[in-house]
């Protein structure tokens, strides 16, 4: 997709269709439609459009305008941003995405946005640049009917009066994250049978000679060199060769610390092992590497960001698969760390993976630690498919993600991490259980992790219920949503300012 920056007056652009915002206005039943920039000639052509109530029936729904008067423009597309009470960028990141996806199936290939002249207006070309991508992306890679519905150009138009230099960076910066987190996601929508430890290994590696990584691949023989035995556990069990993936983000002129360490699960398929899963729905399971692909997808946009910090990604990619080989419940591992570890359930696997990674990006001297993992069907009963789950040992670190949030529009909850909980993975035969019952299931799994990173400021960031759309919506397809990407981007650049 192209993105083109045009400094104009609205009524002067000349394009497919002219997008603008609309806001409702009214109290309880009562519509009051009004749009979210006061330009007489777009209020003049949208004008008859507004006073039907159309626009404000449902949020997200757009309404199209074919040779509107007094516009240059082919078409105006009405967009319903909400309500203007509630109104926030997060809101202006669904109708922007909401209107790509109105346009794509019409073919209409090339579209304008105004952007709302409420509030930030960097933030909100920001927002609807890297909607715009998200919206764009279509999960049917290998259908044989496949149509070329993707956008070809959109624009973005801001007034004569306006800073173009500011407005052409943000738009990169935008793309770039945009970009990355299509990257992402073209990962976790690959079957397991396309997306093996290995080719996930060498995507990687493809990726960082792309953009100037420094990118090292290790295997099996690695792996135990490492004395990494709660990794090597879960990969036993497969055909397909594990991956140990290390990508480093180094800077010149950047200081030696802080080093950001950000390690991802890559399960790349999960059956459960010899605890096997149902039958019914296992097929998703292909997104059990999402975690470590939105790393991938991080960690690229870094690179062309640029920010002056150090940082270093460490994947653990396998699959989890049921065998002669195969772990099995009851038995003692010895993680990296020399931490033992009673198998209770060989479907717990993300953790135990996570626990070498984290231990091995504290040797390689990271002093901050991100986890990111799909890790728990627990996370997904506490907080359903709207928020993802985090956890943090370090009140400064958390806050600090918070602002990313606040930037990226991603939306996680905290949960909690008292210590009683350890209590529910005491083993009687080991230091740990890998699980602790039905209870508490994403905290168990947070405070097994937590015994992997001591005093080292850490987040761990549980997106099982939010890396996967169930539906298609308005503004995004159904399959992978790249969840986590552009929080982590926000997150690592802040260390830079």
């Amino acid at each position: 997709m192209e993105i083109k920056l045009i400094t104009s007056s609205p009524a002067d652009v000349e394009t497919e269709c002219l997008v603008i915002f609309a806001l409702d206005h009214g109290e309880k039943q009562k519509s009051d439609a009004r749009l979210t920039n006061r330009d007489a000639a777009l209020e003049k052509a949208a004008a008859e459009l507004l006073s039907t109530g159309e626009v404000t029936s449902k949020a997200y729904e757009a309404a199209m305008i074919h040779r509107p008067l007094g516009l240059k423009a082919k078409r105006l597309l009405v967009v319903n941003a909400g309500k203007a009470k509630t109104f926030t960028p997060a809101e202006l990141r669904k109708a922007a995405g909401s209107a790509v996806r109105f346009l794509k199936p019409k073919m209409i290939k090339s579209c304008a946005f105004i952007p709302p002249d409420t509030g930030e207006a960097d933030n909100a070309v920001r927002c609807i640049i890297e909607s715009a991508f998200v919206a764009d992306f279509d999960p049917d890679t290998y259908r044989s009917d496949r149509r070329d519905l993707q956008m070809g150009e959109v624009a973005i138009v801001i007034s004569p009066a306006s800073d173009r230099t500011a407005a052409q960076r943000t738009i990169e910066q935008a793309r770039i994250i945009g970009e990355s987190q299509n990257f992402t996601r073209e990962l976790v929508n690959e079957p397991s049978n396309r997306m093996t430890p290995t080719i996930l290994a060498d995507r990687a590696r493809e990726m960082c000679e792309k953009v100037g990584l420094k990118c090292e691949i290790m295997g099996p023989d690695k792996i135990k060199e490492l004395k990494m035995g709660a990794f090597w556990s879960v990969a036993q069990g497969s055909d397909e060769e594990p991956r140990l993936i290390v990508v480093r983000y180094e800077p010149a002129g950047t200081p030696e610390n802080p080093v950001i360490g950000l390690v991802g699960k890559g399960i790349t398929f999960d059956t459960g092992g010899i605890s096997i899963k149902p039958s019914d729905g296992m097929e998703k399971m292909k997104y059990d590497m999402a975690g470590g692909a939105a790393l991938l997808g991080a960690i690229r946009a870094i690179a062309l960001l640029k920010p002056k910090i150090r940082v270093t990604v460490i994947v653990c990619a396998t699959e989890n698969m049921p065998s002669g080989k195969a772990q099995k419940p009851g038995d003692v591992q010895i993680a990296m760390s020399g931490k033992s570890i009673e198998v209770i359930n060989t479907d717990a696997e993300g953790r135990l993976v996570l626990a070498d990674g984290l231990y091995y990006a504290r040797t390689l001297g990271c002093n901050h630690l991100v986890d990111v993992a799909t890790l728990t069907g627990a996370c997904v009963v506490a907080l359903g498919m709207i928020n993802a789950g985090v956890f943090a040992n370090n009140e400064d670190d958390y806050q600090r993600f918070c602002k990313a949030l606040e930037r990226s529009g991603e939306k996680f909850w905290r949960l909690p991490l008292d210590r009683e909980y350890f209590e529910q993975i005491r083993s009687s035969i080991a230091d740990m259980m890998n699980t602790g019952g039905r209870y508490g299931g994403a905290i168990n799994a947070a405070m097994f992790l937590k015994e992997f990173v001591d005093d080292t400021p850490w987040l761990h960031l549980d997106i099982a219920g939010v890396a996967w759309m169930e539906e298609t919506k308005g503004w995004i397809a159904k399959g992978p949503t790249g969840i986590a990407v552009r929080s982590l981007v926000e997150y690592v650049s802040s260390y830079s300012s």
